[in-house]
């Protein structure tokens, strides 16, 4: 009996598992089939240098839809990711500069620029009590103002030993970027998940009003939750800078950028409505927007067909979603 109630609880926690990261799983899922297509279609296959340029890409999105999921998990939603990532793009491109001390210097700026940046999204949603998406669309128009006023047309330059480093290979085989945003991972997203705050997070994004009457700190997960977004937005800039070795004060990037964090998010399985998700699943969703511009270019398809793929792909996660929300609201009535 013992052992037949171990194998039953074992099994339990594991369909609990797979049920808890379903979005995750389908959305790495995804990632996997399409690259492997992507690979075995591209001319040269597999390489380092068709592996460290996909990388580079992609791990752009991936850095500004991990800032995105935070507020979402609020129940929140930061339109201003895309202007802070083109802010720190901006700023580096004329403080990350010099020696490599200097320039270490300067990327530690950009970072609490962009910090700052979303402390004052935080502050003002939770102080002001405005809604995150006006609060979050009026201070983007504001970080982008300081964008054009440090650099009003395309230039500057960046620390050129750092940024070859961090947009190179390791050992000649691994794409850098991708050791930065593990580091990122293991230093950002794991701690804050297991912290109080970051439960908090899900707290509030599930029942802002019970989270709140069980004594949970609301006012400091959000203002945390979008603090670190701008920090996120920032480390994303600052990769930008090093790719192109400029900067840009532009809007379409920007704006390209907000709205591809937000279906990066969905189709990583988090939800919307806030309270469930991972910035894991929301990687794994810009890896997917990334390969399928690689898919177009390898099948010699016209880009204007990409916003048709990713409608697709986001309409099938977001159904996805919706028919999990579903599920759980019918067993809750079960007990209503």
């Amino acid at each position: 009996m013992t052992t037949t109630g171990t194998r039953r609880s074992a099994l339990s926690n594991w369909r609990f598992w797979f049920a808890h990261n379903s979005g995750v799983l389908t959305a790495a899922a995804l990632f996997v089939a399409m690259f492997t297509l992507y690979i075995s279609n591209h001319s040269a296959g597999l390489t380092p240098a068709v592996a460290t340029t996909a990388a580079n890409k992609a791990v752009l999105l991936a850095l500004v839809a991990m800032a995105q999921t935070l507020p979402v998990l609020t129940r929140g939603l930061d339109l201003s990711v895309g202007m802070v990532f083109v802010m720190a793009n901006c700023i580096a491109s004329v403080i990350v500069v010099g020696t490599v001390g200097e320039g270490l210097l300067g990327i530690l700026a950009v970072l609490a620029i962009g910090a700052l940046a979303g402390f004052i999204n935080g502050a003002i949603v939770v102080w002001g009590r405005l809604q995150p998406i006006i609060t979050t669309l009026a201070t983007g128009a504001v970080y982008y103002g300081i964008s054009l006023f440090v650099r009003p047309g395309p230039g500057g330059d960046v620390q050129s030993d750092i940024a070859d480093f961090l947009t190179g290979q390791l050992f000649d085989t691994v794409p850098a970027a991708l050791v930065v945003l593990l580091f990122v991972v293991l230093v950002v997203w794991i701690p804050y998940r297991r912290s109080v705050l970051g439960r908090a997070a899900y707290a509030v994004g599930s029942n802002e009003q019970a989270a709140y009457m069980s004594g949970v700190p609301v006012q400091r997960a959000k203002l945390l939750a979008y603090t670190l977004a701008g920090l996120l937005a920032s480390v994303a800039g600052l990769m930008l800078t090093f790719n192109t070795y400029s900067g840009e004060a532009s809007a379409p990037i920007a704006g390209s950028y907000t709205l591809n964090s937000i279906a990066a998010v969905v189709i990583g399985g988090t939800s919307l409505f806030g309270g469930w998700g991972s910035a894991i699943g929301s990687i794994f969703g810009a890896f997917v927007l990334r390969t399928i511009e690689d898919l177009l270019f390898v099948f010699d398809l016209p880009p204007l067909w990409q916003p048709l793929f990713q409608g697709v792909v986001l309409l099938i996660a977001v159904s996805l979603g919706a028919l999990r929300i579903l599920r759980v609201r019918n067993r809750l009535e079960l007990f209503s």
